[in-house]
């Protein structure tokens, strides 16, 4: 299982629309899209877990993708380092 983060996404942006979009090269294990409290808007970011190669798949086609009219960026998900950074 592979985490992907996914950046710059239009604050219209649906939990099914990025479901659908993702969903085109694999299925999609769980989405996290956090959304603003007064508005309900997407703060612009997601975390979706994917099988390995579908993660892949998914992040070589969609990273630089116009998606409801922002430039998508598609990375894996770097896990928090525990400790002082030099």
């Amino acid at each position: 299982m592979k985490t992907l983060f996914v950046g710059n996404i239009a604050p219209e942006t649906t939990e099914n629309a990025l479901t659908e979009l993702f969903g085109e090269y694999g299925k999609v294990r769980k989405l996290e899209m956090p959304r603003d409290v007064f508005s309900g808007k997407c703060k612009g970011f997601a975390r979706i877990d994917m099988e390995g190669h579908e993660a892949r798949a998914a992040t070589a086609a969609l990273d630089g993708k116009t998606f409801l009219g922002s430039s998508l960026k598609v990375r894996d998900e770097r896990p928090k380092r525990k400790g002082r950074r030099r």
